[in-house]
């Protein structure tokens, strides 16, 4: 990993989708030990995967693993706190609770 290069790896995986009244999710594992660190990014190769009202699809599929430079690395580290604000919601409102 170079300080502006970029690597990439292909890695089997498993692709689990599921479609239930209690969890709406995707998730990828994969199945050769990788970890994806900050910056990296990820494709998954294949068609969509539908799951069905009610039901979990597991498939294995091939994914591209494309690993972040040494500087966008740290861009990611250094700026990831303040793109998580942005998920979170304040409210602030004049009423006084009794």
């Amino acid at each position: 990993m170079g300080l502006l290069t970029r690597e990439t790896e292909t890695a089997p995986c498993t692709v689990e989708v599921s479609h239930r009244f209690d969890e709406l999710s995707a998730h990828v594992r994969f199945n050769n030990g990788a970890v994806v660190h900050p910056g990296d990014s990820v494709l998954v190769h294949g068609a969509e995967i539908m799951a069905p009202y009610g039901e979990v699809v597991r498939e294995d599929r091939m994914a591209t693993i494309t690993r972040a430079s040494a500087l966008e690395r740290a861009w990611t580290r250094m700026t990831g706190d303040l793109e998580f604000m942005e998920l979170c919601e304040f409210s602030f409102s004049e009423e006084v609770l009794s």
